[in-house]
């Protein structure tokens, strides 16, 4: 396919303006325009701050998190206004409230900051003032969840506060003394355990530093980098657009965290190219999704949930990104390897190498940009802190961008990424809050240790039950809510059971986070899967369940790396080499199952022999009854095993394809 001298096929960054372009490519002054001014300067004034806060030093935690949270909830009622789909929209009667709001935020914010010792002081004693400004700003915050959030946050959100305030009138584990509002304000809002706990900590520290880092090396020209190298790298093999699709999305969405608009960004360049070499649009829409949905478990952002992962079980932030290395890559080697059989089963075309960009100049072009994330790596394992990383590595972006005309960014650039970077923290950050309410509320009812007894008990001690019910209850939040969100609320409710079963505390947390962003690929939601299906002309939910058989690997390793967390870096430097092996092995011998091709198709025998081999990889030891007589299998055994089976599938199927190919000869 393709001619020499045709055009290259390289990626150009599709960037929709920001708010600041929007203003200056308009023919009036930008005082025409006070409410998108009033945005974008606040935006800007935010991502300064944090800035600022980054090379100071923290100030006091309830003024920088409450100071955080405030600005949010006024971007938010400007961003998203009632009665309009955007703030592009013409004003309406409805503009008056947005300006209330935002108002009534600003004011509660300057009467906590006024006298911040006394404000401190009050906790426990509060006065009439305080308890009525809570109870205003918990609602302001219920508001803006619902426009940034969604409903499902603030159903969820108003259960909890609803059964702490009137438990006695629940039931079963429901069931308990009430709570005073009083006692629940305190706690909510005045202190930092309730909507200023650890996830709005995570989220104003760490999080929105790394948000700005992807939205500036983003608006360097690091998506065309990515996707480009991806591109001259696989291009040329067979299936070439999805193997550049599954590399590129691994870069990309790493950073950037959102499977979503990776998607519709790296998608709309990949997802034609995918349809132009003989992929079917359902299957092409759905390695972009699983692609995309992939980079929020690869580190070093993982979906932005690695920080408050590493804060809930007390360890550096770098002892997550390393546990959840492996797992990651193995995810990706198992969607890159069921797009390579997909391309020998239906002999698909490649792309001219004449119609590729030349790696070595895109190398040469935007290579120094890679500089940047390599910058945060290295600070993090010399020992400083996400939030020194996160500084210096975008520092190092302005910097290394302006080395070359094609990656330099003009100051309408920078400051167009600053305040991208605030809008796109915007909804993480209120969801964080929502979920801080979730985490008080829970403690201030004692809901937690009676949630986690009834899953130890309904589960009867078997880990297998106990974990079936974490899926499903990590799945059923996943389909309404932020990943980060999920995952702070099984922390709260599901995560102490797994523990309590002797689960490794950073396998418990990574199991709930892992299945509780698979509804980006899950119908009926499957987000990713259907912003794909938009791009590809493919139905929505025959693109999900392609999906869900390509992200195969998503649902199997946490429970893999339950039993067998070496693949974690948990325990001997032996356990840790075998499950990093096993993992790898045992995932491939479950994509030649699901997949039915090997060097060519094969049959059920072997699927369900190479199935058997997978569980043989995954499941440390065996205790089988046989004839009335126990068997005891250790965890080499059934390696031992596994690899046979492997072994002999491979000699078996390779020497059937070699005399197939020489008859066709």
């Amino acid at each position: 396919m393709g001619k020499s001298g045709s055009i290259k096929l390289e990626y150009q960054e599709k960037k929709g303006p920001s708010i600041l372009e929007w203003i200056l490519d308009r023919k009036k002054q930008i005082w025409h325009y006070p409410l998108e001014l009033t945005i974008c300067l606040l935006a800007i004034t935010l991502s300064l701050y944090h800035l600022f806060v980054a090379y100071a030093g923290s100030l006091e935690a309830h003024a920088f998190r409450s100071t955080h949270l405030s600005f949010m909830l006024v971007l938010c009622f400007l961003l998203r206004p009632l009665g309009r789909k955007t703030w592009t929209d013409p004003k309406n009667g409805w503009f008056a409230v947005d300006l209330v709001l935002a108002g009534l935020t600003v004011a509660i914010q300057i009467y906590v900051l006024w006298d911040l010792d006394s404000f401190i002081w009050r906790r426990g004693d509060l006065t009439d003032l305080d308890l009525y400004l809570g109870t205003i700003y918990m609602l302001l915050l219920v508001e803006a969840t619902r426009r940034a959030v969604g409903p499902a946050m603030v159903i969820i959100a108003g259960f909890f506060l609803i059964q702490t305030a009137f438990s006695d009138h629940f039931f079963s584990i429901f069931y308990g003394p009430p709570s005073t509002w009083f006692t629940m304000v305190d706690y909510l809002f005045m202190r930092e355990n309730g909507i200023f706990s650890i996830p709005l900590m995570v989220m104003a520290t760490y999080i929105f530093l790394f948000i700005l880092f992807g939205a500036i090396l983003v608006r360097s020209g690091a998506g065309r980098f990515f996707i480009n190298v991806a591109m001259a790298l696989t291009g040329s093999k067979m299936g070439g657009p999805a193997k550049a699709s599954v590399v590129s999305s691994c870069l990309m969405a790493s950073v950037s965290g959102s499977a979503v608009a990776n998607v519709v960004t790296t998608g709309s360049f990949t997802i034609p190219l995918m349809k132009r070499v003989g992929y079917r649009p359902p299957f092409a829409g759905a390695v972009e999704a699983c692609s995309s949905s992939g980079g929020q478990i690869m580190p070093p952002v993982m979906g932005a949930a690695a920080f408050v992962i590493a804060e809930f079980l007390n360890v550096p932030y770098l002892h997550v990104a390393l546990a959840g290395l492996i797992p990651a890559l193995i995810y990706f080697f198992s969607v890159f390897v069921m797009v390579h059989f997909e391309a020998r089963r239906r002999n698909l075309g490649t792309v001219s190498p004449e119609e590729l960009p030349s790696l070595k100049e895109e190398i040469k072009r935007g290579g120094h940009l890679f500089l940047s994330i390599i910058v945060i790596v290295v600070l993090m394992v010399i020992g400083y802190t996400p939030m020194f990383a996160a500084f210096w590595a975008i520092l190092s972006v302005l910097i290394l961008s302006s080395l070359r005309k094609e990656t330099r960014m003009s100051p309408r650039d920078i400051f167009s990424a600053f305040e991208e970077g605030a809008r796109l923290a915007m909804p993480v950050s209120i969801a964080c809050a929502a979920a801080g309410v979730i985490i008080g509320c829970v403690f201030v009812s004692g809901l937690g240790l009676k949630f986690t007894n009834a899953i130890v008990v309904l589960a009867g001690g078997n880990l297998w039950i106990a974990l079936i019910l974490a899926m499903f209850a990590s799945m059923i939040l996943g389909m309404g809510l932020t990943t980060t969100a999920v995952y702070i609320t099984l922390a709260a409710l599901v995560i102490p059971a797994l523990v309590n079963m002797g689960v490794v505390p950073i396998a418990a947390h990574m199991f709930a986070f892992y299945f509780g962003l698979v509804s980006a690929i899950t119908p009926p939601v499957a987000l990713a899967a259907f912003a794909a299906a938009g791009i590809a002309g493919s139905n929505p939910m025959e693109t999900g369940y392609h999906s869900m058989r390509l992200g195969i690997a998503k649902y199997v390793l946490p429970f893999v790396f339950v039993f067998a967390p070496g693949m974690l870096f948990v325990g001997t430097w032996q356990e840790i080499v075998l499950g990093i092996v096993s993992g790898f092995a045992g995932i491939f011998a479950l994509t030649v199952a699901s997949e039915g091709w090997f060097f060519a198709g094969v049959g059920w025998f072997t699927r369900i022999l190479m199935g058997a081999c997978a569980l043989l990889f995954f499941v440390p030891g065996l205790q089988l009854t046989l004839f009335g007589s126990g068997l005891n299998l250790p965890y080499f055994m059934t390696h031992l095993i596994a690899w046979g089976i492997l072994g002999l599938v491979f000699v078996v199927h390779r020497s059937q394809s070699l005399r197939l190919a020489a008859e066709a000869a």
